[in-house]
């Protein structure tokens, strides 16, 4: 029962590329993830499993000349069948590109480094506003989108916040978020922060995006998802904004209620997951093809030349994907003005500076370090 191919059947499976290294050879490897992640135990067949049933479930390997090595790339098709798309869900997808190889001893590395799936056999949206939304509803055309992050973390009254937001928004930003430490303290709960924020910003005469911030376990999210979204009605700019451990499936969750807010997703704490040194790890770029499938909206891609300094050519990687999606990067930890342009040098204008604590250390307070930041947003050429 052969399951290697010579070229990948679209209409069936959807594919993974790995890289995988092995005790023995990559060929023993990459059939030890194949069938232990579709239809059985890697070395042993079951009295249940039919020849019918084994053809239609189990996973097929791509040929490579790099199957006598111990390690190397290969390509891994899942059958579209093994997954129900509408209930399973982005959990369960991991769960099978990502699973119980780790448990089996003759394989010691392995890297999910590439993902390609046919949307058209899925349920997954897209973005309901992406950059070309976010464009149209701020106004903001032709440069990168300027965006803020409120500073501190946590501990502002709801009062405090909304002065904040004023001196952004005065200021002249696009887009607030909430960092993801906020959620929903005692100090500042969502039920008294979203009608404050919503009205003021309603009565604005600027247009901004503003995404609260709603981490939580999945039975909480999509009540705040609903509350937050009866206060966008009259403004249409609101949004949420949801970490990685807390989003996953529940960014596709969010972006499946239709509710109109934009959805921000924030990475920290992502290299637990996508840690190249680590030997079983998920490349970033995947991550963000997910995203872009679940439908956020704007994404913490990563940056270029803050205090957080990612390889300029995965960069550029990262944002090529999340393009593909119609996804805004946002990129950010230690962006200040004279990144700007340079960043835009190498990426184009189809990005957002995310920026929290120049704006807010400025010595003439938020509003002067906003209007710093406008001016560099505003002059930039490429």
């Amino acid at each position: 029962m052969d399951i290697v191919v010579r070229k990948k059947n679209e209409k069936k499976y959807f594919w993974a590329k790995y890289y995988l290294e092995s005790k023995t050879t990559l060929l023993e490897a990459a059939k030890e993830l194949a069938i232990g992640q579709s239809i059985g135990n890697p070395n042993a067949r079951s009295v249940w499993e039919t020849q019918e049933m084994y053809d239609k479930h189990t996973a097929k390997i791509l040929k490579t000349d790099e199957f006598n090595n111990k390690s190397g790339h290969v390509w891994i098709g899942f059958p579209y069948a093994n997954i129900n798309w509408k209930t399973d869900g982005i959990a369960h997808l991991i769960c099978m590109l990502m699973g119980g190889q780790m448990d089996i001893d003759n394989i010691t590395a392995c890297h999910l480094i590439d993902l390609e799936i046919d949307t058209k056999k899925t349920d997954f949206k897209g973005p309901q506003h992406g950059i070309t939304g976010m464009r149209e509803f701020t106004g903001s055309h032709n440069k990168p989108l300027f965006g803020g992050i409120v500073k501190p973390k946590t501990g502002m009254s709801p009062q405090q916040l909304l002065d904040m937001v004023k001196e952004m928004v005065e200021g002249g930003v696009d887009f607030i978020k909430e960092d993801e430490i906020m959620s929903n303290p005692k100090v500042c709960p969502l039920k008294d922060r979203v009608p404050l924020i919503a009205e003021y910003l309603k009565n604005s005469d600027r247009k901004v995006v503003y995404t609260f911030c709603i981490n939580g376990d999945p039975d909480t999210i999509a009540k705040k998802v609903k509350f937050i979204a009866k206060y966008n009605d009259e403004y249409g700019g609101l949004g949420i904004h949801i970490n990685i451990w807390s989003g996953l499936g529940s960014y596709k969750t969010i972006r499946n209620m239709n509710s109109g807010l934009f959805i921000h997703y924030q990475k920290s704490g992502d290299k637990v997951l996508t840690e190249k040194t680590h030997r079983y790890h998920i490349d970033w770029s995947v991550l963000c093809y997910l995203a872009g499938l679940c439908g956020v909206d704007t994404i913490h891609a990563g940056m270029i030349g803050g205090y957080l300094s990612d390889d300029e050519e995965e960069m550029k990687n990262v944002i090529r994907v999340l393009h593909q999606h119609n996804v805004v990067p946002a990129l950010s930890c230690g962006m200040k003005p004279d990144l700007v342009q340079p960043i835009s040098n190498i990426v184009g204008v189809d990005w957002m500076a995310n920026v929290g604590g120049y704006i807010h250390s400025h010595e003439g307070g938020t509003k002067a370090g906003s209007l710093e930041m406008r001016k560099a947003v505003d002059a930039i050429t490429v």
